[in-house]
């Protein structure tokens, strides 16, 4: 299993590859400390597992865009709070299984053959919850449709609006008038079916493939 390991944490970068270098069965390719490093390293590797660390937290729509693009490889979250919306985030972003925060070594490793097998170990209720999210009709508020079928516009203004610009900041990003990017707001709540513009940089950050960068929105 060749394998390359994310996190900015020097020491516990140097730790894994020690790790898991002593099973017979495992490479450790290279240790980054970034998702920029981490695209130079799958172009120049024939890495199988990318193992990062979320706990320092990790821009999960840069991630979605590495699973889309590498899709023979399996990312894998280190260091996930197990609870059943982190690991629904997890999988919307494009990560193949995740490692709890409390794991052994044994169990990573152990986490790591079972991931490239194509099988996910997680709690009872981790999986019912999984399954929930997978088939409810009416979702909750808090895992709202991520599909709204925004248009390419009202998705550029929506990842701005997640960013945290103002309206005015949005118009000289995007070369329009503060009342178009009034009125691209307005239906873009209508679409998420929120209220507030502070909700919609909340979902922006909880699901960001839903305000995807303008080269990967099909034009409308």
């Amino acid at each position: 299993m060749k394998i390359i390991v994310l996190t900015p944490v020097r020491l516990l970068a140097d730790g894994l590859a020690a790790c898991l270098s002593t099973r017979p069965e495992m490479v450790v390719l290279a240790a980054v400390n970034d998702l920029a490093t981490l695209r130079d390293a799958l172009s120049t590797t024939c890495a199988q597992v990318v193992l990062i660390d979320v706990t320092q937290g990790i821009d999960l729509f840069e991630v979605r865009a590495i699973a889309a693009k590498w899709s023979d490889v399996a990312l894998v979250a280190l260091g996930l709070n197990e609870q059943r919306q982190e690991v629904i985030r997890c999988g919307r972003a494009g990560f193949a299984g995740y490692v709890a925060r409390h794991a052994s070594i044994d169990a990573l490793c152990q986490a790591l053959s079972d991931i490239v097998a194509g099988r996910l170990a997680c709690p009872p209720d981790i999986s019912g919850g999984l399954l929930r999210a997978l088939f409810r009709r009416d979702p909750r508020p808090d895992e709202p449709d991520l599909d709204p079928a925004l248009t390419r516009r009202e998705s550029e203004v929506l990842q701005l609006v997640g960013r945290g610009l103002s309206n005015k900041e949005i118009g000289c990003e995007l070369s329009l008038s503060v009342p178009t990017v009034k009125h691209h707001v307005h239906h873009i709540l209508e679409k998420l079916h929120l209220s507030r513009r502070t909700q919609a940089m909340r979902r922006v950050r909880d699901a960001p493939w839903i305000a995807p960068a303008p080269s990967q929105v099909n034009q409308k």
